[in-house]
């Protein structure tokens, strides 16, 4: 029912998890697919498996450059002239530098993981705003977290937590103020998925029984659940939802 058809989507971390997933559900859709990767060129290539290469382009980049960014979104706009999708969905989840660790080692996870899940998407959102305001307008999807609306369980984690609220405002403030230019941002705000990076977090939180029992549902979101949402959020067939977030955890937790 609904399509891609012509569309170009620059894709952020597309080689496992939930990136895995809507890379995907997005070429299943009909998008021309560019399908960025920090270190994983394998992931991506396993991704991108039999699709025409004029459909589907693998970029790598260092969110931890903010050189390697700038250059991403240039490459992504040279393949079609042009991007009509940007999702953000690369993170870094660093289970360190916690309330209770040193100076030494707070200050370099709060470094990196703003670097990586703050400054870089919100460098592809500038860019994507600029090249949007001059092509009729454009989509960004960022995905977020349930951090970023309750705060994390553990003081370990308070950056993640952190920078998972600053990219949501962000990217509401864009939502808020280029509504009247056809430019539209969505967040989306999984709880507990069923990725490596849920995995590793389960280990704070008491292992993978523990936090299992604790959902409602007693099991943890698809990544394929959120690929889906995000292809539907890429089409703009609800414009008027523009600057919401979307909450996908089960009803573990209701807002």
């Amino acid at each position: 029912m609904f399509s891609l058809t012509g569309k170009t989507v620059l894709l952020t971390g597309a080689s496992k998890g939930i990136g895995a997933e809507t890379a995907k559900m997005l070429l299943g859709m009909g998008a021309n697919l560019i399908a960025h990767y920090g270190g994983d060129r394998a992931g991506v290539e396993a991704v991108l498996a039999g699709v025409d290469p004029a459909r589907a382009l693998a970029l790598q980049a260092d969110f931890s450059k903010p050189e390697d960014v700038r250059q991403l979104w240039e490459q992504a706009v040279a393949w079609k002239g042009r991007v009509d999708v940007l999702v953000n969905n690369a993170a870094i989840f660093l289970n360190a530098g916690g309330i209770e660790e040193d100076e030494a080692e707070w200050d370099e996870v709060w470094d990196k993981t703003m670097q990586v899940n703050v400054r870089a998407p919100a460098d592809l959102m500038r860019n994507a705003v600029h090249h949007y305001k001059t092509n009729g307008g454009g989509i960004i999807v960022t995905v977020v977290s349930w951090n970023a609306q309750r705060g994390s369980s553990s003081p370990k984690t308070i950056a993640y937590a952190a920078s998972k609220g600053a990219i949501k405002a962000a990217t509401q403030t864009i939502a808020r103020t280029y509504a009247d230019q056809n430019i539209l941002a969505f967040i989306i705000a999984p709880g507990v998925v069923k990725t490596r990076m849920s995995e590793e977090s389960a280990l704070v939180l008491g292992g993978v029984e523990k936090l299992t029992a604790d959902l409602a549902m007693k099991e943890w979101v698809p990544p394929e659940e959120i690929g889906s949402l995000i292809g539907f959020l890429a089409t703009g067939a609800c414009r008027h939802m523009t600057g919401g977030t979307i909450d996908v955890n089960g009803a573990t937790y209701v807002r």
